[in-house]
């Protein structure tokens, strides 16, 4: 279907990391309000059980080919690409010493920030033909340094300046680009938290909301930065991580053991 033979007024997204987690949220709440949306995952068995009016395309987002095609079947498919959600990453960093340090770090940087590159790049004609807008999933872990996870926190910390720096770029043609940054979200990546009743309990005492987000929460965190309501926001990081950027961690949150300083305490 050509652009120029669609007559319907359904918008339409792309939304990489489609499979699971946040990716799959996002996929999910666009379609139920009211969007078509192309899902690309690596994880082809992931990419089952989608309604009507989501296509898929199973591959990986460091590749060139796979961001222009995922744009081709937006237009071939629905005609017109209005937001893009560039939502896949990976992590799995090495001990900054190792012998596979450097290899390890290219495919992290290769997935979450060149990834993303390669997205907008593929994405941006599309985009100023309609106005449309771009989320990019950074992270906390761009805001700060995490022990042990160096190569994942660079990545993300290059996501969030990518998206201030090209944002100024694209602004003057119409085209939004902003990211959310995720803190301990309920998904797979995080699965093994929960089956650790003590360390859940440590690194839920660091957040003041004392808990998880559920993918849909960071699902709608990206909704609202592609939608009209935040038309006059582009080249900013939304922060959606219940309060862990704002905590230093010394003094122990109100509620928990050992504080003083809530209303009748």
């Amino acid at each position: 279907m050509s652009e120029l033979s669609r007559t319907d007024t359904r918008r339409v997204a792309i939304v990489t990391g489609a499979a699971s987690g946040i990716g799959r949220a996002a996929v999910e709440l666009f379609a139920e309000r009211g969007h078509d949306v192309v899902a690309v995952d690596i994880s082809e068995r992931g990419l089952t059980g989608f309604g009507d009016g989501i296509v898929t395309l199973s591959g990986d987002v460091s590749s060139d080919a796979v961001n222009q095609a995922a744009v081709d079947a937006a237009l071939d498919r629905f005609g017109r690409l209005d937001t893009i959600v560039l939502n896949a990453g990976t992590g799995g960093t090495p001990p900054f010493e190792s012998a596979d340090a450097v290899r390890t770090a290219d495919r992290i940087l290769d997935v979450n920030l060149l990834g993303p590159i390669r997205g907008l790049r593929a994405a941006i004609p599309a985009l100023r033909r309609s106005r449309g807008s771009a989320v990019v999933t950074a992270s906390v872990a761009g805001l700060r340094g995490d022990a042990g996870t160096w190569a994942y926190n660079a990545s993300k910390g290059a996501v969030i300046n990518l998206v201030r720096a090209v944002a100024i770029d694209y602004a003057a043609q119409g085209i939004r680009i902003n990211a959310i940054a995720p803190g301990l979200t309920r998904t797979g990546i995080t699965a093994g938290v929960h089956q650790d009743p003590a360390l859940l309990a440590a690194i839920e005492r660091r957040i003041p909301l004392g808990r998880f987000a559920e993918p849909r929460e960071q699902a709608e965190a990206i909704w609202f930065l592609a939608s009209p309501a935040a038309g006059y926001i582009t080249g900013t990081t939304l922060v959606v991580d219940g309060g862990l950027d704002a905590n230093l961690g010394i003094v122990p949150l109100p509620g928990q053991s050992g504080d003083n300083s809530a209303p009748g305490g």
